[in-house]
């Protein structure tokens, strides 16, 4: 009985000491005599900044147009394989038959003929020994025989069909011994070495754009890869449903690697102007409201509200709230009060 009240007496003098101790400890905590916070930070800065205005755009072709035929007429040979890079004027299909090369060769026949008959008629009439109205009579049928040759080979052009412009040809649609009419497909020819980004900006970033605008573009089908260009063409009027403008960008597409219907990420810039940026990370955002740690000259840290601005990768633009100069910390704000103590220990420059 005696060991037991000892053992209490002894307990309600251990507890207040705890109590004490407690105290003690949480006054260490709330002031600035706990051990500094191990952050790094950064002098703020202006640096070179440019505003972009983001968008998705629609990749097309340079040149773009399904080769048809213009007669009908039975396909003697193709000469192009699906894929098929081609250059302007390569034959691509030849429709022409027998009775088409004979009557170009007809044609030239009499052309020659009539040709070696009026210079010979020529000779005669400059020594008088024919009458002038003959030698015009041979100038005229030499003239229909050249116009008679011109139409042949025009009807002979129609049936050789080549590629008006350097590109890719999409898949054959025709075969040799096919039967052709005016208007059926024979295959797509799209020149992609420049690859025109159509995108839709608001009404209200119009006065922002000009030609001349450096773009860049992202596709998911190369993440790695980006791809440069520049705005072309602003188009003249702006959709009354959307209220957004079409604006249209060349891309080199040197590699090919962008095709016609691809769906793009676009960024345009805006011209460079001096901005005070910060990395991301030192910025922690409460609802609406953001704010990062200013370092103090006694090394503890007080709480600045910031006004943000334009983002870029891992970097965002102050608006308000910092001045150049200002020190902030960087990496270890989660262990950061109004008022905590810190250890700089940002690596030297």
């Amino acid at each position: 009985m005696t060991s037991g009240r000892s053992s209490l007496r002894a307990l309600f003098v251990f507890l207040p000491l705890l109590a004490l101790l407690a105290a003690c400890g949480e006054a260490e905590v709330g002031g600035r005599t706990s051990t500094p916070a191990t952050v790094t930070a950064m002098e703020v800065q202006a640096k070179p900044w440019r505003d972009t205005i983001q968008a998705l755009g629609t990749a097309r072709a340079n040149e773009s147009l399904m080769v048809t035929a213009k007669v009908t007429e039975t396909v003697v040979r193709v000469n192009f394989e699906d894929g098929e890079l081609v250059e302007a004027g390569d034959v691509l299909v030849d429709l022409s038959g027998r009775a088409e090369v004979a009557g170009l060769e007809e044609a030239a026949a009499e052309y020659r003929e009539s040709q070696k008959q009026y210079q010979r008629q020529q000779q005669l009439a400059a020594q008088k020994l024919i009458p002038a109205g003959q030698l015009d009579t041979q100038r005229a049928a030499m003239e229909s025989a050249r116009a008679r040759l011109d139409a042949t080979r025009a009807r002979l052009a129609d049936r050789v069909i080549t590629a008006p412009f350097a590109g890719v040809l999409g898949f054959r649609q025709v075969s040799p011994g096919t039967l052709v009419t005016p208007g059926t497909t024979i295959a797509s020819l799209d020149d992609v070495s420049v690859i025109k980004l159509d995108f839709s900006v608001p009404e209200s970033f119009l006065s922002a754009l000009s030609p001349g605008q450096a773009i860049r573009a992202t596709s998911v089908a190369y993440p790695d890869r980006e791809f440069t260009g520049e705005v072309a063409t602003i188009d003249s009027r702006v959709d009354p449903v959307s209220r957004a403008v079409t604006v249209r960008a060349d891309l080199p597409n040197p590699d090919r690697l962008l095709r016609p219907g691809m769906l793009l990420t676009v960024e345009v810039f805006q011209p460079e102007r001096q901005a005070l940026v910060v990395p991301e990370i030192a910025v922690i955002q409460v609802s609406r409201t953001a704010h990062v740690f200013r370092v103090k000259p006694d090394n503890t840290v007080e709480q600045a509200d910031v006004a943000l601005g334009q983002r870029r990768r891992g970097e965002v633009e102050i608006l308000d709230g910092l001045s150049a100069g200002d020190r902030i910390v960087v990496d270890g704000t989660v262990k950061l009060r109004d008022g905590s103590a810190i250890s700089d220990v940002t690596p030297a420059p």
